[in-house]
């Protein structure tokens, strides 16, 4: 079991130093060909009062994130905003320094703090959360291109940027369409699945009690999807978030004497999107800084002030989640040695594990506690016979 372990945690530094050296790769191809002076200049020529303003707002788009949070595991259980909080930027600020593994820090944070909430739910609403800020960007970025007038010398390249925004739409139609229907039919294809697993004899008990509680878990936050009051409720959050984050990187924009409008900042959103979908540590760094500067590119702006672009708005965009993780670790609300250990596959594994067996104990009791009830309201019936 200890040479398992072993094996697990050198494959786990393996991956992230690839992930590193491609980070690496990514920025030395992005800034080979740049003039630094000339984005050192363009960042210090940025307007520090509408940068500052854009910070505020992005702190404002992480409390709706909580929000949002709590509105999805509502369903699952109640838990509190400043719990919920401090988890989501604890989280954010893991993303920026370690890249996509770090989305795993959230779900393991908020359970830590707050015992009533139980680690598979806090697991599946990331999930569901994803889908939803990855919908509103597709939805934000294709709709946008209806009436966004691109350079008059990219006509050939924005129709092929267009269909992409068309297929990246359909696609995600497809997915909570397929979403819905798991959510209507949970119970049947839980079952099945239950019973197909059943059959096969390589898999563990446990990784089988793992995977259905998962889905168990899935299929209640799934609920929002048919719940019309629910899926208003988590749309709205949705719609402030991103407007929130629009928002900022507009004022980024601005910060730096582009007279873009809004459906300008939406469509590099949609460039930073694709970029942030690399799992490089530094919250897809190089990635992200690449994409977004190739979007302000192909609207015209210069290398040098895309790249300072993009780099002030990488910074914008992660640099307070970043600060409020370091206020939770420092004023001791986050242990470090703890989460690391809660992190571990082993850990998350154990903890899907018990729960699943919390559910089982207490079907059971129920199912204790309803026979005598039931055995005392016939009594009356056969004495009176």
């Amino acid at each position: 079991m200890e040479s398992i372990n072993v094996k697990s945690s050198s494959r786990k530094y393996l991956e992230f130093g690839a992930l590193c050296a491609l980070a690496v790769g990514i920025l030395w191809w992005f800034g080979r060909q740049l003039d630094w002076g000339e984005v050192r200049l363009a960042v210090s020529h940025s307007n520090p009062y509408l940068l500052g303003l854009a910070v505020l707002i992005i702190c404002l788009a992480y409390l709706f994130r909580a929000y949002r949070w709590g509105a999805l595991l509502a369903p699952l259980g109640p838990t509190s905003l400043t719990h919920l909080f401090a988890a989501t930027t604890v989280g954010f600020g893991a993303v920026f320094l370690i890249g996509r593994m770090g989305e795993v820090v959230r779900p393991v944070v908020l359970p830590m703090r707050d015992p009533r909430v139980r680690a598979s739910s806090s697991f599946v609403t990331i999930m569901v959360e994803r889908i939803y800020d990855m919908m509103a960007v597709v939805v934000l970025f294709s709709v946008n291109l209806l009436w966004f007038k691109p350079p008059t010398n990219v006509g050939a390249e924005f129709s092929r940027v267009r269909i992409a925004g068309i297929v990246l739409l359909i696609l995600c139609l497809a997915a909570v369409a397929a979403l819905t229907w798991f959510r209507r039919r949970s119970k049947s294809i839980i079952g099945w699945l239950g019973k197909r697993l059943d059959r096969l004899g390589f898999i563990s008990v446990r990784l089988k009690r793992a995977l259905i509680s998962i889905l168990d878990q899935l299929a209640k936050s799934l609920r929002v999807l048919v719940d019309a009051r629910e899926l208003a409720v988590t749309i709205a959050w949705t719609a402030m978030v991103w407007a929130g984050i629009t928002l900022a990187n507009w004022l980024v924009l601005r910060a730096f004497g582009l007279t873009f409008g809004i459906g300008e900042a939406i469509f590099i959103l949609g460039w930073s999107l694709v970029g942030s979908l690399v799992p490089t540590p530094g919250g897809a760094a190089g990635a992200f800084h690449a994409a977004t500067a190739a979007g302000l590119i192909f609207l015209g702006v210069d290398r040098e002030t895309a790249a300072a672009i993009s780099i002030v708005m990488h910074i914008v965009d992660f640099g307070p989640a970043l600060l409020f993780g370091f206020f939770y670790f420092v004023r001791g609300d986050i242990n470090l040695t703890r989460l690391r250990t809660l992190m571990s596959p082993e850990a998350v594994e154990h903890a899907v594990e018990d729960e699943r067996a919390l559910d089982d104990e207490s079907i059971v009791s129920d199912e204790l506690l309803m026979k005598p009830k039931l055995e005392t309201t016939s009594t009356p019936a056969n004495d009176f016979c």
